[in-house]
């Protein structure tokens, strides 16, 4: 028997804490892949975010840090800055990122930090009990939105992408999903591209995953694949938004 599918060796073998139906472990495999892939991993760097991806630094096997609520940014700037050489990037939730990360994030983009930042959007705060998040689309309900967001109360989602694609300092920017096969296999070209845009030393770039959170959401893993397909990306298109021959 031929074997035609096996673990990619950019990730360690052991148990995943994610929960059933969670994309997370699909991502990691497609960052892993892809930077076993460009001959990256050895001299990697792997920044940790808290929330669901608090264990990142468990599953790669490369150099990682554990960075404080929403400063992940800011640790990856230090690494790259010392060990220019190494490849740096975060894994980091849209609470980490997009909440209490904001500044780090915004800022590290508008230096054009040569860092790369992996940005996995479930709308949702996972880790601590589905909160709303600045990332929860208007009328989805959380554990603090329990009517749903009010767009005249909570404001509007961010679109991080689109925000960050406006600096001089962002390089590469781009948003995928994981919901179905032919867009993972979009996403890995993405992720693979935002690690090219970084050993070319050409800026800052970011590639935003919308990924489910069925837990929290309250779904069972196959409709958090359809809720997702049918009410993120119609809000957060799919698509480039910058890319270095547009600088």
């Amino acid at each position: 028997m031929s074997l035609v599918f096996e673990r990619t060796e950019g990730l360690v073998d052991m148990p995943t804490h994610y929960c059933p139906g969670c994309t997370h472990g699909i991502i990691h495999r497609l960052v892993a892949e892809s930077l076993v892939e460009l001959g990256l991993m050895d001299d990697a760097v792997c920044i940790a975010s808290v929330g669901c991806s608090v264990f990142t630094y468990k599953y790669f096997p490369c150099d990682a840090y554990q960075a404080s609520h929403g400063r992940a940014a800011a640790v990856a700037t230090g690494a790259k800055r010392v060990l220019e050489d190494r490849t740096v990037f975060t894994y980091q939730g849209d609470g980490d990122l997009a909440a209490i990360g904001t500044a780090e994030t915004v800022h590290a983009a508008a230096r054009g930090e040569n860092i790369t930042i992996i940005y996995v959007n479930n709308a949702i705060y996972g880790m601590t009990g589905g909160q709303m998040a600045p990332t929860t689309l208007v009328g989805q309900k959380a554990t603090t939105s329990p009517y749903g967001r009010k767009a005249e109360l909570q404001g509007y989602p961010i679109k991080v992408s689109e925000m960050l694609s406006t600096l001089d300092g962002t390089a590469f920017a781009e948003r995928v999903s994981v919901h179905n096969p032919a867009h993972v296999r979009k996403a890995k070209k993405a992720i693979k591209k935002a690690f090219e845009v970084q050993t070319a030393k050409e800026g800052f770039s970011i590639v935003e995953i919308l990924s489910t959170c069925a837990t929290n959401w309250g779904m069972t893993p196959p409709d958090a694949l359809n809720w997702l397909e049918d009410n993120m990306i119609p809000y957060y298109p799919l698509g480039n938004f910058k890319t270095p021959e547009e600088n």
